[in-house]
Formats: C-alpha cells, sequence, structure tokens
C-alpha cells in the first residue's frame, strides 16, 4: 500500500504542468476578476500603479506566500506577470504604504465575491469518497483563526476567554465552512466575528446547501431548528446526535437502525409539526478496549438505499473538513502564525484570499489526481504548496489591467 501522501511519479508531473499556467490566474482568470471588481464598483477611475485587478491576485497571494511581506509578495507576483512595455519599464516596486492604500481601496467584498463565483464541489461521479447512494458528501465545520492585535479588530472580531477571566493574546475571527469529503475543497463558508456562534453562521450556509448533497455535521450542529432549515433545501443530512435530544420511537428496521420523530424541545414541541428522521447507533473501539458511542440522524429512511453500515463509514468522512482547515491554517498560514491585517475589513480580505488560494491548489491537485487515476488524498497538499509557490513565476500573458 502506498503511504498518505505519496504521489504517483506521472501524477506529480502532471501537477507541475498544471500549475505552471499560473495557479491563480487559472482558476480566477482576469476577465473574472475584472467583472467581479465592476460589480463590487472598485473599477479605477484613473490609472494606477497598483490596479485592482493586480490587488485582487495580491489578496490572493497572501494566502500563498503567508510569511512574504507586502513588498515580497507583490515582487514574487510582479516577477510571473507579463507586464505592457513602456509601463514595466517605467515601473517600480510600490511602498508597503501604497500596497497597503491599494488594498484599502479594493476592500473584502471583490475577494469574497470571486470565491463564491468560483468554488463549487469539484469530485467527479467517480471520485473515491465523494459519493454515497448518489449523493455528494459534504461536510460542514467551524474553525476560528488569530487576527492582529488591534484596537479595531478587537472591537469588532473580540478575544476568547482564558483562565482567570483574563482574555487571550489575541483576538479571533470565527469561520463556518463547506468542504467536499473526496477532495477536501472548501465550496463555501461564512466568516464572523469570534462572538457569532457557529450556528448562527451555519444557518446562513445551509441555507445554500441543495439537493444530491449528503450534509455531514457533528453533534455541535444537531439541534431542531438547522436540522429543519438544511433539511428544507433539499439536502440530505447525516449528523451526529446530542445526547440530549430524545425522538419519539416509531418503529425498527431490518438493517438494525430505526424511524423516530423530531420535534423541539419545550412548549414549542407541542405545537410543531415532527420531522420523520432515521437513527443509526454504532461504537468505534479506540484501541484501548473501549467503545466510544455515536448516535446518528439521517434524512435517508430507506435502509435499501443507504444500509446503517454505509452510513456510519460515511459519517468518518466528517474529520476531512478537519484535514482541510489544518491545511488552511497550518500549512498555507503557517503554525502559530497570526493574520497581518491590523482592520476588519483587511482581515476579511485575507481570510477570503486564504479561501480562494486554497481552493485553486485544490482545484489543480483534483485535475492532477484525476488525470493519473489516483485517489486525491494520496496527492500531498504541502508538496502541491510549494510547486504553487514556485510556479508564480511561470504565468504569462496577464497585463496589470485591461486599460
Amino acid at each position: 500500500m502506498p503511504r498518505a501522501g505519496w504521489v504517483k511519479p506521472e501524477s506529480d508531473r502532471r501537477l507541475s504542468d498544471l500549475v505552471s499556467v499560473g495557479v491563480l490566474t487559472r482558476v480566477f482568470p482576469p476577465v473574472l476578476v475584472d467583472e467581479v471588481i465592476a460589480g463590487a464598483g472598485r473599477t479605477e477611475q484613473r490609472h494606477r500603479s497598483l490596479p485592482a485587478r493586480v490587488m485582487a491576485y495580491f489578496a490572493i497571494g497572501m494566502g500563498l506566500h503567508s510569511e512574504g511581506s507586502y513588498e515580497e509578495v507583490l515582487g514574487l507576483l510582479t516577477d510571473g506577470l507579463s507586464w505592457r512595455s513602456g509601463w514595466s519599464e517605467s515601473w517600480k516596486l510600490p511602498s508597503k504604504s501604497a500596497i497597503f492604500q491599494a488594498r484599502a481601496r479594493l476592500g473584502a467584498e471583490p475577494v469574497e465575491q470571486l470565491f463564491r463565483r468560483v468554488a463549487t464541489p469539484i469530485g467527479s461521479a467517480d471520485a473515491p469518497g465523494a459519493w454515497l447512494a448518489g449523493r455528494r458528501l459534504v461536510a460542514i465545520d467551524g474553525t476560528t483563526l488569530d487576527v492582529a492585535d488591534s484596537t479595531e479588530n478587537a472591537a469588532w472580531f473580540g478575544r476568547p476567554g482564558v483562565n482567570k477571566g483574563e482574555q487571550s493574546a489575541f483576538p479571533q475571527a470565527r469561520m463556518v465552512a463547506l468542504a467536499e469529503c473526496g477532495t477536501h475543497a472548501i465550496f463555501d463558508a461564512e466568516i464572523g466575528a469570534y462572538t457569532t456562534s457557529e450556528i448562527d453562521l451555519a444557518k446562513l450556509l445551509v441555507e445554500r446547501c441543495g439537493p444530491g448533497m449528503l450534509v455531514i455535521a457533528d453533534r455541535g450542529f444537531c439541534g431542531f431548528p438547522l436540522w429543519r432549515k438544511a433539511a428544507a433545501t433539499g439536502a440530505d443530512l447525516l449528523w451526529r446526535a446530542k445526547t440530549s435530544m430524545k425522538p419519539r420511537h416509531l418503529g425498527d428496521l431490518d438493517d438494525g437502525s430505526r424511524l423516530a420523530e423530531l420535534r423541539p424541545g419545550g412548549n414549542l414541541g407541542r405545537t410543531t409539526e415532527p420531522l420523520t428522521i432515521r437513527v443509526i447507533e454504532f461504537t468505534i473501539d479506540d484501541g484501548r478496549g473501549e467503545s466510544d458511542p455515536f448516535r446518528l440522524f439521517t434524512t435517508i429512511l430507506d435502509p435499501v438505499e443507504a444500509p446503517a453500515s454505509e452510513l456510519a463509514a460515511a459519517y468518518v468522512q466528517r474529520w476531512e473538513i478537519e484535514l482541510a482547515f489544518d491545511e488552511l491554517k497550518t500549512h498555507q498560514r503557517g503554525p502559530r502564525a497570526v493574520l497581518r491585517s491590523k482592520s476588519p475589513a483587511l482581515v476579511l480580505q485575507e481570510i477570503w484570499g486564504y479561501l480562494c488560494c486554497h481552493y485553486a491548489i485544490r482545484t489543480l491537485m483534483w485535475e492532477a489526481a484525476d488525470h493519473a487515476r489516483v485517489d486525491p488524498d494520496r496527492v500531498s497538499f504541502v508538496a502541491a504548496l510549494r510547486i504553487a509557490r514556485r510556479s508564480i513565476s511561470a504565468a504569462r500573458d496577464f497585463p496589470p489591467s485591461g486599460h
């Protein structure tokens, strides 16, 4: 068996070929960037040395070169771009202050819209670990990111508490995201303050789910209001239940699962229409002779369509989104690194840039794995990140603006 992270030679060569055409411009083409910038009202009214198009790629490039200074990141991007003659001959690398001002002019909206316009699930119908009973496996989960310790960030994002009533060293942004289990592609997200709950962000996120998805979630998300909202989209659900949730038993099924009625607690349960769910219970041996009990709720009621054993195995795919978060936070950003932006608007721009960058790398990794017919899990994200960083200088035929 090949070890985790192993890539076949032909797959590795294909990956290099793909990213060599430009990891950013290939997934986020200049025409789309210009369209999004115009839609956000950020198109320049006069010629600037740092046009909005360049700064959109700069925002994504910061997610690719997280440890570089402003000047270093811009230098790496401009080395790889084919600037127009005349402009490039007289152009000098702008100062940090000029780059900061150009970032502020761009704002967060165009980078967010780039992500929302491009990011979609990418796994094909035969992608390993991506499907169950004709439904695409996706996972929802939340995470936090440390942001720069400035007065503005602290007021807008808030800080988690620590021992003895003290607060953490850095404010934090909260993110809830949807990721495709088979490819680790994060294709939707909501970002807010640390003081915003995961459930509140998830309420916005689940509204964009739909038929053909099987949404997997941990018990922290499992409650009647969010379940009802997510199920109403037509997506199927597979969520670990909280121990406090006691659905009313309706009957046993041949595969060991059972049907039940789910209602909200308290007085609301007396007037709310119940939802029919299927309950699956199983245990996982932790290797120490102990068993961890699991109870899953699902909207897939037919055991012939999706047996309990297959759904239990599918729930394990929820951890794929944790691996995607690790790729973004540990490898892209760097361990223990803090986002550099000192204002909330630029923090949001920076996070959306990280998400765009992660999606671009994951898209190229999927295409490489699909071409070589290997499981995407066998392609190393770290290796792909290194190739992407090296390949920025290979981008061609991209002028600084449409002027």
